[in-house]
């Protein structure tokens, strides 16, 4: 068997799967450019013919199938296969395998120094320190005073692996964690559920961790948002598609709360709808590179390594194949 790589992958998990596989050939797509849409993706499997592929950012499409159709399997190095048509792999008979769990510390890690960030005004006190501001007569320890993570309430939506990760970290800090999970029937030790209008009522923090499915597709409504206490902080390092961005900036642009920090957008790059929302003074702003690590590409290699040695060896194929219908064929 042939197998074309492309996403980045470890030294160490490479050489595994040369043991596994006849051939393998790496071309990630940092080396090449950018990802292969449809067509450069359907040319590159013509030219290399493969029997299994690992992508990451590759669009894989009905189209790209019906142009080629000798994949065995696909490995997705993404918690969910976002970039991969599905339910033409499905019709296909080809089972996808992911990497959940890849950036689970990344993003816990960033979270909490983006929140430290924000607290502290860290960014506008270091752009004032290098811009020259910092002069006789100035006193910086009043001027850029924030506040201590110590002891808030923070409310999680959504309590999965990045959500425990990160109150994981905020034990440290002795922080008040709840959350609204329907998938959760209880308290998960200190962690307290609650109604998810009960979290944006109360928390000094409230942070999305949630995937963008039809239930939850705009489901942090105006409402919501502005049921939030006045010096509270959002956090949405998940997906945008779950939050109304327009009801986002007019409670932020009226102060209705403190302020909110985002990693993602609408768009990305932001298009000029996005634009207002990203200027807001109280808003800060990161490219989408919550989960953007180093370590990452050791996790998503060492994850789709074990994968792809049980998916050969037929061992536990319903807890690591993620369209399981393929199964039933």
């Amino acid at each position: 068997m042939k197998l074309y790589v492309r996403a980045p992958f470890s030294e160490k998990c490479l050489n595994e799967l040369g043991g596994m596989f006849d051939e393998v050939v790496y071309e990630p797509w940092t080396t090449t450019g950018e990802r292969y849409y449809e067509d450069e993706m359907l040319e590159h499997l013509i030219q290399q013919q493969p029997d299994a592929l690992i992508t990451e950012l590759d669009r894989v499409t009905e189209k790209v199938l019906r142009g080629y159709d000798r994949l065995q399997f696909i490995g997705d190095c993404r918690g969910e296969p976002a970039n991969i048509q599905v339910d033409a792999c499905t019709a296909a008979g080809i089972p996808i395998l992911c990497t959940p769990g890849r950036n689970t510390q990344a993003v816990a890690e960033m979270v909490v120094g983006l929140i430290l960030a924000f607290y502290r005004r860290l960014i506008p006190a270091i752009q004032w320190a290098k811009g020259g501001e910092w002069v006789t007569g100035t006193t910086p320890y009043y001027l850029w005073m924030g506040n201590e993570l110590q002891g808030k309430k923070v409310g999680f939506v959504g309590f999965g692996r990045i959500s425990h990760a990160v109150a994981k970290i905020l034990d440290g800090f002795d922080c008040d964690v709840s959350f609204y999970d329907p998938f959760i029937s209880g308290d998960q030790g200190r962690y307290r559920k609650r109604t998810l209008e009960e979290i944006f009522a109360e928390s000094d923090i409230v942070s999305l961790h949630l995937p963008v499915m039809d239930s939850t597709r705009g489901m942090i409504t105006e409402p919501l948002l502005r049921s939030m206490r006045k010096d509270a902080l959002f956090v949405n390092a998940a997906r945008s598609a779950l939050v109304d961005y327009g009801a986002l900036r007019r409670v932020l642009e009226e102060e209705k709360i403190r302020g909110a920090i985002l990693d993602v957008l609408n768009s990305e790059p932001p298009t000029p709808e996005d634009l207002p929302i990203t200027k807001c003074p109280n808003v800060l702003l990161t490219p989408h590179i919550c989960g953007a690590t180093y370590e990452v590409t050791d996790h998503q290699s060492d994850i789709l390594t074990d994968s792809i040695r049980r998916w050969l060896a037929k061992e536990d194929l319903e807890k690591i194949v993620y369209n399981r219908d393929v199964l039933k064929r």
